[in-house]
Parts: structure tokens; C-alpha cells; sequence
């Protein structure tokens, strides 16, 4: 069994109060991108350093709520929204922050896109975006250029379907709600061939195997743990053979096992006994680009507390946070 110890908490960028940061992506300088779904924004956020005197700089509006962002090739982004359902690609190579940015439409989704979410490179231009609310996980080929797309289904699953209680929808904006999330974030496991993604209302962490040569599921989908608040997005370290799943309104990070026979009695909750106030509203995870970093070192986006029901009870300013892993390891082959 691996024993962790309590992980080291840094806040590097903060946004006013009421800013849902939803998800992020790290460039190979250390810098990052930030979605902050509910100002329609994409924000770059320096990379840490002792000395930084430049804080968050504001990339680009958007017309949808963007959620996910995937880099596709080194510095080549896309940013997957809600209302409307859209992709755009951002092409950073060469960008300075505060310079005017490039971005393509690559694809408007058909009509029944009805809420995307998380999303990963499967394969060279081929991505995987979740539809939380469509209870389903989309698949966009992409043209060699990578400037169009076209998206079907890969995989629609019960693990994965939305809340039917009304009561329970989530009210993004003061405009625009949807139900409660089905499925959420979404990773690929390279090494293993798995895609892993979280089922919020199901409160499921579940994986699929997928085809090499098609990069179609091959067979059902199977539950690595169940009764976890998987309510957003999660960062994968296949060497030590764990998961860090967030669970954004619980205010908590449990750090789970890849292999479901492990999963069932070493899931460990690592943040939030008790309620850390520079962790409130986690919501994606991505490791850390330096040498070292992955398996150690990770960033969160927050909403500081913003979604409710929020059992903090206090709200602060949304954040990125950098979070030190320590960890004597024991790592458990994957199954």
C-alpha cells in the first residue's frame, strides 16, 4: 500500500470572486491556459517563479462557455464550449501574452451536443470530448491540418447518463442550466490503453479499453470505484498506477487506483479533512511540465467556493493551485 502524506498547497494565480475556472492545460514553458466558463473567457497564467511579477493576462472572449482545453501538438490548443456547442483551435506557436491571438472554428456540433465537458488527445488527430449532458463521449477526427473536424459518437454508456431530478440541475450562468452532470472529466492512459472518465451523477470512476488501431472502445465499460463525488476533472499517473479525481463541491481530492481490484480498499482522500479554504471548488487537474514534475507536482483550477451547495459555507477568489505530492511509493502494476 502506498502511504501519502499530506501534499503541499501553493495558490500561483488567483481571479475575482464568482470566476468558475473550469479547466486548464500547461505549456511545455510551464505557463498556463485557464477556461473560466462563466465570463466566456481563456486567461494565460505565467509559470511559477519566485521573483514573477506578471499576473494573469487575458487571452481571448469566447461566444460559448468554454469548458475543456486539449493541446493537440506543441502549442496547438482546442477549447471545447457550451451554448453553443463549438470547438476552436488555438494556435500559440510564436504568441507573446497581450498580443492578438489565432483562432479557427473548427467545428459546431450537431444539435444534440447538449453540454460538453472534459476532454483528451486519443490519438494524433483524434480527440475525445464528454457531453455531461447528453450522457455521452463524442469523438471529433480532425483534418490533417487540423483546421475542420468532424464528430460522432464512442461511446454512450449508463455509467455516464445525467441526473433526471430538476431539482438538481446546474445553473452555469443566470441564463443557461443543465442537468446534473453525467459524464465529466476524461483521460487517456497511454501506456495501459484505457480511457478513464468520472460519471457525476452515478458517482463513478470507470474505465474502457480502446481499440489501437481504431480507437474504438473495445467492449463494456468497467467500474474502477463507485461512491466517490466524481464531479469533475482528474489527472492520471500510470507509474504509480493512481488517479487524482476532483470532486469540486466537496471540496476534496482522493487519490485513487487504476486497478479496480485495488481501488476497492486503497482509494485515499488526500485534500479536504479538513476543509482547505485555497482548495474550494476544485475542478481539473493537469501535471506539471518541468523535469520531475509528473507524479509530483499537479495544478487545479478552483472556483473558490462559487457552485453550490457549498459546505465550506465562504466563498473566495477562484485560483490555480499548485499542489506537491509526497508520497513514499509503492507503485501496483496496472491490471
Amino acid at each position: 500500500m502506498t502511504v501519502v502524506d499530506k501534499p503541499t498547497l501553493t495558490t500561483v494565480a488567483t481571479f475575482p470572486e464568482h470566476y468558475f475556472l473550469e479547466n486548464l492545460a500547461v505549456r511545455a514553458d510551464g505557463s498556463m491556459l485557464v477556461t473560466a466558463l462563466n465570463r466566456r473567457e481563456l486567461w494565460w497564467v505565467p509559470a511559477p517563479a519566485e521573483d514573477a511579477t506578471i499576473g494573469a493576462v487575458l487571452v481571448d472572449r469566447l461566444d460559448g462557455l468554454p469548458m475543456s482545453i486539449v493541446e493537440a501538438e506543441p502549442d496547438v490548443f482546442y477549447v471545447s464550449s457550451m451554448a453553443p456547442a463549438t470547438l476552436d483551435r488555438y494556435d500559440l506557436r510564436g504568441w507573446t501574452p497581450g498580443a492578438p491571438v489565432n483562432r479557427t472554428r473548427t467545428l459546431s456540433f450537431p444539435a444534440e451536443a447538449a453540454g460538453l465537458n472534459g476532454s483528451a488527445v486519443l490519438a494524433p488527430g483524434v480527440l475525445l470530448i464528454a457531453d455531461c449532458a447528453a450522457g455521452l463521449i463524442w469523438r471529433v477526427d480532425l483534418t490533417e491540418d487540423g483546421l475542420a473536424g468532424k464528430a460522432s459518437v464512442w461511446l454512450q454508456h449508463d455509467t455516464m447518463v445525467p441526473g433526471q431530478d430538476a431539482d438538481k440541475a446546474v445553473h452555469l450562468t443566470q441564463t443557461f442550466a443543465i442537468p446534473y452532470p453525467g459524464v465529466n472529466g476524461v483521460r487517456v492512459a497511454e501506456k495501459s490503453g484505457y480511457v478513464y472518465y468520472t460519471g457525476s451523477w452515478e458517482q463513478v470512476f470507470a474505465r474502457v479499453a480502446v481499440d489501437p488501431v481504431t480507437h474504438q472502445p473495445a467492449g463494456e465499460p468497467e467500474v474502477v470505484t463507485k461512491g466517490i463525488h466524481a464531479v469533475d476533472d482528474f489527472c492520471v499517473d500510470e507509474t504509480a498506477g493512481v488517479a487524482y479525481i476532483t470532486t469540486h463541491i466537496d471540496n476534496t481530492l482522493w487519490r485513487v487506483p487504476l486497478d479496480p481490484v485495488v481501488a476497492a480498499t486503497e482509494s485515499e482522500l488526500v485534500i479536504g479533512e479538513p476543509i482547505d479554504h485555497r482548495f474550494l471548488g476544485p475542478s481539473s487537474a493537469a501535471w506539471g511540465r518541468q523535469d520531475g514534475d509528473h507524479g509530483r507536482v499537479a495544478y487545479f483550477t478552483t472556483d473558490g467556493g462559487h457552485t453550490p451547495p457549498n459546505p465550506a459555507g465562504v466563498i473566495k477568489p477562484a485560483a490555480v493551485v499548485r499542489v506537491e505530492f509526497r508520497a513514499s511509493q509503492a507503485t501496483s502494476e496496472l491490471s
